[in-house]
């Protein structure tokens, strides 16, 4: 909701800016040009959408999720001790982690939020150490395949739209570990 009155003030301000300037209808052209530009960008971005949600659940129904699952289990346990006992909380959090590994945050946020509303059933009104963990790397995220970001470069009429790779596993990578240390030491200074 008040996303919603955040995005409507921003456009009446700019709405009523252009029309105290004189300038109504280049905001007016503005507004359509940017309306067709968001449509045309959604619609190229569907289809690479939909074939890395499609390789998902293909992972998924072939068990190769679950062998993911099992690979990064040790570290998830680590990073989430207080919900390293709840197997259902584990595996949303394991399929959330391995669709942000291949660069699907479309279909890694309703896997994020079942892990969330999980955890937040564990301590009600307080964010656990493990809840915070959790945004923190559902946020920073390493991504071995940034889908996503590939569609959009392909869209905008990107030659090679993956050779950006190296830059993106570095600063995920650096994200992830500094927002993980980050999350450990705010959590030990919090509980002194």
């Amino acid at each position: 909701m008040s996303m919603t009155i955040l995005w409507t003030g921003m456009a009446a301000c700019a709405l009523m800016c252009g029309l105290l300037t004189g300038r109504g209808e280049a905001v007016a052209a503005a507004a359509m040009k940017g309306a067709a530009g968001a449509v045309e960008l959604a619609l190229s971005m569907a289809g690479v959408l939909c074939l890395w949600s499609g390789v998902m659940e293909v992972m998924r129904q072939a068990g190769l999720a679950d062998g993911l699952s099992r690979l990064l289990g040790p570290v998830l346990r680590r990073l989430f001790p207080q919900s390293a006992d709840d197997r259902e909380t584990m595996d949303a959090v394991a399929a959330n982690v391995s669709a942000n590994l291949l660069g699907l945050g479309n279909a890694a946020t309703p896997l994020g939020l079942e892990a969330a509303r999980r955890m937040a059933r564990r301590s009600p009104r307080v964010a656990s150490d493990s809840l915070c963990m959790l945004v923190v790397c559902n946020t920073a995220s390493i991504q071995l395949i940034p889908a996503t970001v590939a569609s959009v470069r392909a869209a905008a009429g990107s030659a090679e739209p993956f050779d950006i790779l190296p830059a993106v596993w570095l600063v995920s990578g650096l994200s992830v570990g500094v927002g993980v240390l980050a999350c450990k030491v705010l959590a030990r200074l919090w509980r002194d």
